[in-house]
C-alpha cells in the first residue's frame, strides 16, 4: 500500500481571520479532497476549520493535530483527531506530519509552523493577498540559510498543483 500524501494548510486561528481567508481554506481544503491526499491542520478554527470544512464535503479525510489534551476541542470537521497536550510545541509535529504545507495568511502561530517546516526542508506555498506576517516571505527565503523557497500562488487550485509538483520533484 503507498502512503498518502499529506498537505498541512495553515494560516490565521479565530482571531484574525475573515470571510475572505475562510473561503480561500474552504476551496484550498476541497482541492486537496479532490486531489485524493489527507488535510492535516491543527485542528481548531478559522482557517483550520475552513479547510476542514471543505475537505470534508468534498468527501476527502481530514486530521486535526490539536495542542490541547482532548479531542472534544478539536473543530467538528476533523475526521481523525490527535490531542497533543503539548500546547503550542504541537506546531512542530504538525510541520513535521506533512509532505508540504500551504499557508493562507497567519500571524505568529502559523510562522512557528513555517519555521519547523523551513528548518526540516519541507516544500511550502503561500497563497498571495492573504495579509498576515507570513506574506513578506513569499518567493523568498525565511533566513540565510536559503533551505528552501516559499514559492507564492494565486490560487487554491494552483496552491495544490504547485505543492504536489514539489513534494514528487
Amino acid at each position: 500500500m503507498t502512503k498518502k500524501i499529506q498537505i498541512l494548510v495553515i494560516g490565521h486561528n479565530t482571531n484574525g481571520c475573515t470571510e475572505e481567508h475562510s473561503r480561500v481554506a474552504y476551496e484550498t481544503g476541497v482541492e486537496v479532497a479532490k486531489a485524493g491526499h489527507v488535510l492535516v491542520t491543527g485542528g481548531l478554527g478559522g482557517v483550520m476549520l475552513a479547510a476542514c470544512h471543505g475537505a470534508r464535503d468534498a468527501k476527502g479525510l481530514t486530521v486535526g493535530i490539536i495542542p490541547q489534551k482532548e479531542a472534544s476541542e478539536a473543530n467538528e470537521f476533523c475526521d481523525i483527531v490527535i490531542p497533543t497536550g503539548m500546547g503550542l510545541t504541537r506546531d512542530f509535529l504538525t510541520a513535521l506530519s506533512a509532505d508540504g504545507i500551504i499557508i493562507i495568511g497567519g500571524g505568529s502561530g502559523t510562522m512557528s509552523e513555517m519555521c519547523a517546516a523551513y528548518m526540516h526542508k519541507k516544500p511550502m506555498v503561500s497563497i498571495r493577498g492573504m495579509g498576515g506576517v507570513t506574506q513578506q516571505f513569499i518567493d523568498n527565503y525565511i533566513d540565510h540559510r536559503e533551505n528552501i523557497k516559499i514559492i507564492g500562488v494565486n490560487s487554491p487550485k494552483e496552491a495544490v498543483e504547485k505543492i504536489l509538483e514539489l513534494i514528487t520533484a
